[in-house]
């Protein structure tokens, strides 16, 4: 209850100094094209360039393994086939989750000679030859007692911190008894330490009376965090993202993204500019893949909507904003590193603006006039 009251007082002091915190809101859902699996496919993970798409077959432990395939487009991949090296030969097994940074250090968790050894979180470097570092990850994030595992971690876009998962088994029903989310910062290739303020950061995330909480994954920027949580004596999970303004805050109080009753949508993971997501649900009895694209950002503190547009949309030289009010607006083009690129302000009814002198690539226009502001994205050719 304290926890819940810090977080209502943060969020209404952020509001009073007109810093809200933003949702994402994602489009209808798109069922992925994976050519070449036949079978379950769940906790998927999106590559940090976003040309690779990894995923675990059912989560049995038996023969539960750790595969990937190349993107056609943004709905399409083709299976390329196990991920090399990581996979056990034989059974009972189960790798899964993967988990992979800019510098193609790849994560996933294992039960292998579980429970002799605790640190079940593993980790392997591919290079383009070969591979190195290939082994466990250590560090003071592990709870050392019988039944406890990290069910699930995700590595941030850099590799500087660990987002896991502590979960304890003990005869619940094939669900986890308990599970909550905490960070970890790397301290070498092997291992992470549990961050100082990790239980303050995600305390309104940890709603442990409640819920089983889940499948981490974190913005390039930081500033969203993605997740799945289960209620108690609950068949139905959540997939949820909480947001914060800057990296040193706490999370705010977490959105339901999806829900869909006896399906079990669970871990979502997002692309690099935060377009889209993947993630996993039920459907014709076995885990298939799904994919959402993000539409406008809404506020916590109920911003509305701005009746702006610009064209043409993809573009090579120029785009024309639209904005049929007389309040004058601004306008912000950023990359998707959340860097602005070009920025005018002051504008009245229309603006053209030269985006000539860009690189080809995706960009973000947002157009703000007052408490009003929308956000879409921009190809430029």
């Amino acid at each position: 209850m304290i926890n819940k009251l810090c977080s209502f007082l943060l969020l209404f002091c952020f509001t009073l100094n007109f810093k809200a915190q933003t949702t994402p809101a994602f489009g209808p859902e798109i069922p992925v094209n994976f050519i070449g699996v036949t079978t379950d496919a769940m906790e998927p993970h999106l590559s940090p360039d976003g040309n690779a798409l990894f995923f675990n077959s059912l989560n049995d432990g038996i023969t539960t393994s750790l595969f990937y395939g190349g993107k056609i487009n943004d709905s399409t991949f083709q299976l390329v086939g196990a991920v090399p090296i990581v996979n056990q030969a034989t059974t009972p097994r189960l790798d899964a989750v993967a988990s992979l940074d800019t510098a193609n250090n790849f994560y996933w968790v294992s039960t292998r000679n579980y429970p002799f050894d605790f640190d079940n979180l593993h980790r392997i470097r591919f290079l383009q030859s070969g591979y190195t570092n290939f082994g466990r990850v250590h560090g003071n994030f592990y709870i050392y007692s019988p039944g406890w595992l990290i069910m699930d971690a995700a590595i941030s876009h850099y590799g500087e911190q660990l987002i896991y998962c502590n979960a304890y088994f003990n005869n619940c029903t094939g669900v986890p008894c308990k599970a909550s989310l905490g960070i970890a910062d790397k301290i070498n290739d092997s291992t992470f330490n549990k961050t100082a303020n990790s239980g303050a950061i995600l305390a309104a995330l940890n709603d442990t009376a409640n819920y089983i909480v889940y499948a981490p994954q974190l913005t390039e920027d930081g500033l969203e965090l993605y997740f799945t949580r289960l209620a108690h004596a609950s068949t139905n999970t959540e997939i949820c993202v909480a947001t914060r303004n800057n990296v040193s805050d706490p999370f705010g109080i977490p959105t339901v993204l999806i829900s869909s009753p006896g399906n079990l949508p669970e871990a979502a993971t997002i692309s690099t500019d935060k377009s889209k997501i993947y993630y996993h649900k039920k459907e014709g009895g076995i885990f298939k893949l799904f994919l959402r694209y993000r539409t406008l950002a809404t506020s916590v503190s109920e911003q509305k909507e701005l009746a702006a547009k610009f064209y043409p949309n993809p573009a090579h030289e120029k785009i024309v904003i639209e904005y049929n009010s007389s309040e004058h607006f601004h306008i912000s083009i950023s990359n998707v590193w959340g860097e602005i690129v070009l920025l005018e302000k002051d504008c009245l009814q229309s603006k053209e603006l030269a985006i000539d002198k860009l690189k080809a690539g995706t960009y973000f226009v947002e157009i703000e006039s007052g408490q009003k502001r929308t956000m879409q994205k921009l190809i430029k050719q």
